[in-house]
């Protein structure tokens, strides 16, 4: 059992060409099922390079660790797909989202272009959107897709050649113009096989995108959108996809769960739940498997008798999925699903030159800024939360905002706010420095800090918020602490007599002044209370800010830690 496991972790993850021969495309029908694959992954978010972190692979039977796998890259993802594609004539390859958005500065730079132009030569076919697609607005997503150049940015944007957009079709059934009505993207699109002897496979695919995309993006960028209810869009597409012959219906959205699983490649799906639960179980009986993301977990799970699949994120694994089909009616007979480590650590492996080559220039490109060294450090900071919710990298991002806009001629900010699922990736000391670059990778949005005021009251209900609908703990600024309950309800953990800002209680009807990112500021995440917040101040970017903060106290250490607390 040992060895098995560890063989299969340790070796490319592709099943050989002639064993996985497919016949049925150039003979007539037989008895043995046609096999159609799916090749899908999701939340790539930009990520070119291989991640500097491993994926974490749980300890086999009979060890004591927990090794780390080196998975990633987008020239690797596209040759792992392009093996597993070579193996079926009857493959698509789909997404599910958050392709670009919160992306590594050798994307980011350059307006997420080589992204697009990455995931174009590593043949993706239909993607849902994501909510990260609409970080930069309607307008710029389309721009993705169409092709041009970024009209207020022409040095970065089309930087080594014409930009034509995506190959690749972004579907988005629950996403329409607020005031028309009208769709922002195709619901559906189709794509046909040819088995030969005149006969053909017509496979539908339907995209959608988690409906809350307003918390969890700046609201003005998707003003003028409206988020519909996720099942209700995806079965009116069912009609349409029917009626031009498809016999096959696979969703493809932009929302997901989560299982108590550590392991990538775990089919026993243990303790499935989330949000794409209650959407799975209402969709039209028409639909044969559905592809998820936006939780970055992996999970190979089956509901009421119906894959569910998610390849965690940033390219680091691709699902392979074979759905046994009747060979004449095309009834989908069987199905399963397989985690297949992208792993960039084999020099032999599978790797696409003509990617690897985009990836390289564009990081060549990218490296006079992401390389310019802003602070050293002598030890990780990262996002590991405590108990208590609080992280060492997340009291370091507070007070670097704070530090921002604190100046009364700046703002006057008293307390700063920053939710822990903005907080990108930690602070590495391998190197002893910390660059540009790293700071970026924190803070990839490109979000104003804004200073706003709440009363005391307001501030304690913000703080309740974290655990009534909210999508992220708050890391808060030196000199402002409170104290939780874990055992309270949610809506009264937070005794408002423990809400202290430099040692002294807050009170209810005063006026505080908070900083916090434009996000937030607009009640992104869940935490409504702040868009209730007045007298406005736009300040620096909160990469600027960390970047500044950073080079003012290096070498860059820990905060000391105790600012949120836990009571029985």
């Amino acid at each position: 059992m040992t060895f098995s496991r560890e063989a299969r972790l340790r070796a490319v993850a592709l099943v050989s060409a002639a064993a996985m021969a497919l016949t049925a495309c150039t003979t007539p029908p037989t008895a043995e099922p046609l096999r159609l694959t799916l090749l899908a992954f999701n939340d790539f978010h930009g990520q070119l390079s291989t991640p500097a972190e491993g994926t974490p692979i749980p300890a086999a039977e009979g060890a004591t660790t927990a090794s780390r796998l080196s998975t990633g890259g987008a020239a690797w993802l596209a040759g792992t797909i392009s093996q597993l594609r070579s193996r079926n004539p009857l493959t698509a390859v789909v997404a599910a989202g958050d392709l670009v958005g919160a992306s590594p500065m050798s994307s980011a730079v350059f307006h997420d272009e080589p992204t697009i132009e990455a995931l174009n030569l590593a043949g993706l076919e239909f993607s849902a959107v994501g909510n990260h697609e609409f970080d930069h607005g309607l307008t710029e997503l389309q721009r993705l897709q169409n092709g041009g150049c970024a009209a207020d940015a022409p040095a970065a944007s089309c930087h080594r050649h014409a930009f034509t957009g995506a190959r690749f079709k972004y579907l988005a059934a629950n996403v329409t113009n607020a005031s028309t009505g009208q769709p922002a993207f195709p619901a559906s699109a189709l794509k046909t096989f040819d088995l030969g002897h005149g006969r053909t496979l017509k496979v539908g695919f339907i995209g959608a995108v988690i409906r809350s995309v307003p918390q969890l993006v700046i609201p003005a960028m998707v003003k003028s959108l409206a988020f519909g209810d996720e099942a209700t869009a995806i079965n009116a597409a069912v009609p349409a996809l029917r009626a031009q012959g498809a016999e096959v219906i696979v969703v493809l959205i932009h929302e997901g769960g989560v299982t108590s699983s550590n392991a990538f490649d775990d089919n026993t799906c243990p303790d499935f739940d989330g949000g794409i639960l209650p959407i799975v179980d209402r969709l039209d009986p028409a639909i044969d498997a559905v592809v998820s993301g936006h939780t970055h977990r992996t999970y190979l799970c089956r509901r009421n008798g119906r894959l569910v699949t998610s390849a965690g994120s940033q390219g680091r694994f691709v699902t392979d999925i074979e759905l046994q089909l009747d060979p004449v009616s095309h009834r989908v007979v069987g199905s399963s699903a397989t985690q297949i480590a992208v792993r960039s650590e084999l020099a032999s492996g599978a790797k696409n030159l003509e990617v690897e080559a985009l990836v390289n220039a564009y990081t060549a490109d990218a490296t006079p800024l992401t390389e310019r060294v802003v602070a050293s450090i002598a030890e990780d900071i990262t996002r590991r939360a405590s108990p208590t919710g609080e992280s060492a990298l997340g009291d370091l991002v507070a007070d670097a905002h704070l530090a921002a806009m604190s100046a009364p001629n700046e703002a006057g900010a008293q307390i700063a706010l920053m939710n822990s699922s903005g907080i990108r990736t930690d602070l590495l000391a391998a190197q002893q420095r910390v660059t540009f670059g790293d700071i970026h990778d924190i803070h990839p949005f490109g979000n104003s800090l804004i200073t706003l005021t709440l009363t005391g009251a307001q501030l304690h209900s913000l703080l309740e918020q974290q655990w009534i609908g909210a999508h992220s703990m708050l890391q808060i600024s030196a000199g402002f602490t409170y104290e939780w309950r874990p055992s309270a309800a949610p809506g009264s953990r937070v005794d408002i007599g423990t809400v202290r800002l430099n040692g002294r209680p807050i009170d209810p009807t005063a006026r505080y002044r908070i900083v916090t990112n434009e996000f937030l500021a607009g009640g992104g995440d869940g935490f409504s209370v702040l868009a209730e917040g007045t007298d406005r101040v736009r300040g620096m970017l909160d990469s600027e800010a960390l970047e500044k903060y950073a080079a003012a106290h290096s070498p860059l250490a820990k905060p000391a830690p105790g600012r949120i607390r836990q009571t029985p």
